[in-house]
């Protein structure tokens, strides 16, 4: 079997979380966050779409984990990013997180915002 070593770019990963909170790269952020090559952030949810929007041109696809089940996104919120190019990915925030781990390993381009379970 071979081994590869996990290297993680700028971006850390998700690495737990639970009511209220996301522990990244070994940080504990409360309440909604973003996640990725610009490093870890608080997030003001869904009314914060200029946050969001600042990541278009520097990733491919943007996880959006809607909480501890998967919810639709304000429709305005979507178009807007869509609007701005960013591949845009709803799940739940554990799927997210999991997921977004998956393809930081990867290198590939990519952004988590995620409201907590």
């Amino acid at each position: 079997m071979r081994l590869n070593e996990v290297v993680f770019t700028d971006a850390k990963p998700v690495e737990g979380y639970g009511p209220g909170f996301f522990r990244i790269g070994g940080e504990v952020v409360h309440g909604p966050v973003i996640a990725g090559p610009m490093g870890t952030l608080s997030w003001a949810g869904y009314d914060d779409a200029d946050a969001l929007l600042a990541l278009a041109g520097k990733i491919d696809i943007l996880f959006i984990g809607t909480g501890a089940d998967i919810a639709h996104l304000p429709a305005d919120l979507r178009r807007q990013l869509e609007d701005a190019g960013l591949g845009l990915e709803v799940m739940s925030s554990p799927a997210a997180s999991r997921t977004y781990n998956v393809l930081l390993s990867e290198g590939r381009r990519i952004a988590l915002a995620m409201i907590p379970v």
